[in-house]
């Protein structure tokens, strides 16, 4: 048997599209901008790179401590810290204009102004492929989170963002919310390109030597194994709600952990966590997939997506 068609469109309404070859993409915070991790992997064979968050200034981030190891995951409180938009596209870009491998610029901002201006700077940025608006980020003092905690104010900041770009757009959607799938389907109504889920679930950890908070901003956003039963479901849930292609993210480490959220429902996925532990995955994840539709006879990735709903 020949090689799968592993392709997947993620904006099949946008005159520009998001065409992957593979729906293996790297979540944004995990991958850097990319360039990080070229000379560990070969990206080129990755379906997407989403780089770390960004916002219209550079920003530090949280204090020391941000990252903390817990059973089955890890809590971190990064704080959104970037170079910011001028450094992103001055010094970032110009280098994925020159790769084959699509980058979406994650980003974050303190109001509907603040998206909207970012969305027109990366507008006709060359090496930008699309936008993932960031509304859903636990860790942050001002924005993130608090835009997508309803779904009136989700599908303002998505149309504050499709006003301003061509480019195709990816709302990532918060599970610290009451109904997701709600919010879900404000979000395409507001004419989001795509629907990535889920971000981090809130919470904390105690030193019970100092009797305080381990991490220096209290609260932070668990990732990893723990979390893949809840955005699995999540993913599942929006996936029967919306029209839009569906991204899924949380916990996945291997190939069957993919699998499953495509059978979810999802059109691709993204690989967070479990590159901290081996930058590889992502590529091995890919290679378990591709093996399984040969074993199963499947031609087409868009056989399974879906499968189990």
């Amino acid at each position: 048997m020949k090689s799968p068609d592993l392709s997947v469109q993620l904006a099949p309404e946008n005159k520009r599209g998001l065409l992957l070859s593979n729906p293996i993409m790297t979540a944004s915070g995990t991958f850097g901008y990319g360039t990080e991790y070229a000379e560990v992997i070969d990206i080129q064979r990755l379906g997407a790179i989403i780089c770390k968050g960004t916002t219209l200034k550079p920003r530090p981030g949280n204090p020391q401590p941000r990252l903390w190891e817990t059973a089955g995951g890890v809590l971190n409180s990064i704080g959104m810290e970037n170079i910011g938009i001028d450094a992103l596209i001055e010094k970032k870009a110009p280098l994925w204009a020159g790769w084959k491998v699509p980058v979406i610029v994650n980003i974050l901002g303190e109001s509907l102004q603040d998206y909207a201006k970012l969305a027109k700077r990366l507008d006709k940025v060359s090496g930008v492929g699309g936008i993932e608006v960031n509304i859903s980020c636990p860790n942050v003092s001002a924005g993130g989170m608090e835009f997508g905690a309803s779904p009136k104010s989700a599908a303002e900041v998505t149309a504050a963002v499709k006003t301003k770009t061509t480019l195709p757009v990816i709302v990532k959607l918060s599970p610290n919310v009451t109904d997701i799938a709600e919010i879900a389907l404000a979000v395409e109504e507001a004419d989001a390109d795509a629907i990535s889920l889920i971000n981090t679930l809130k919470g904390m950890a105690i030193d019970i030597k100092s009797r305080k908070p381990v991490l220096g901003n209290v609260c932070g956003g668990l990732s990893g194994p723990a979390i893949k039963p809840v955005a699995l479901y999540m993913v599942y849930e929006v996936a029967q709600a919306v029209k839009v292609p569906v991204i899924g993210c949380g916990g996945i480490a291997a190939a069957s952990d993919a699998l499953e959220f495509i059978m979810a429902g999802a059109s691709a996925v993204q690989v967070g966590t479990a590159i901290f532990t081996n930058p590889c995955t992502p590529l091995d994840i890919l290679e378990g997939i591709e093996l399984f539709m040969k074993k199963e006879g499947i031609r087409n990735l868009s056989e399974l997506i879906g499968a189990a709903t």
